[in-house]
């Protein structure tokens, strides 16, 4: 998996830098909205250049991926990156300094991997999925960069975010399952 991240899609697992992993793509998130995400990326990237690498597996959406070109194409510190697929994208998530994201289905995997993740959206469907590890932060540009720089400056802060968080069951449903089956067939 290592090798598909550094080869295919250019990402930077050294550990010379925080990976801050980056996606946006809901509907609702396209236009200004969209655009202040870019450009608090952009902001991150240029006010932290020694210390993070952002990676932006760009949705295919020409609605998404023009701007995304046009904002971040040529920011040092910016990976942008066709969409990756699953098991190398579980595998950067888990390796993340922190998820930055609009993402529904990316709140509840990062919940469960105890991964610090900023919710760039105004409300979620998923409130169960933030726990202590998450947050909603809403799409205002400024914002953004406060809240993504106070966990890059404050490792007592981002230590705390990290987390794993079950927002239904404990995490153990596979092994009850597993144990019911086996119980019937006996």
């Amino acid at each position: 998996v290592d090798a598909i991240l550094t080869d295919e899609y250019g990402v930077d697992l050294s550990g010379n830098k925080q990976i801050i992993l980056f996606t946006a793509h809901r509907r609702e998130s396209f236009g200004e909205k969209l655009r202040g995400m870019l450009v608090a990326v952009k902001d991150i990237a240029e006010k932290y250049p020694k210390k993070v690498q952002v990676v932006y597996p760009v949705h295919p959406n020409p609605n998404v991926a023009r701007i995304a070109k046009e904002i971040l194409g040529d920011v040092d510190g910016v990976v942008l990156t066709r969409p990756i697929p699953y098991e190398p994208f579980a595998e950067l998530m888990g390796r993340a300094y922190l998820i930055l994201t609009d993402s529904g289905g990316i709140q509840e995997e990062a919940s469960v991997l105890g991964q610090p993740l900023l919710v760039m959206r105004e409300e979620t469907e998923r409130p169960e999925a933030l726990g202590e590890n998450g947050k909603l932060i809403g799409c205002d540009r400024a914002t953004i960069v406060k809240e993504v720089s106070a966990l890059i400056d404050d490792e007592a802060k981002h230590a705390k975010m990290r987390k794993p968080h079950f927002g239904v069951g404990g995490g153990h449903a596979a092994g009850a399952v597993a144990d019911h089956i086996i119980d019937f067939l006996k």
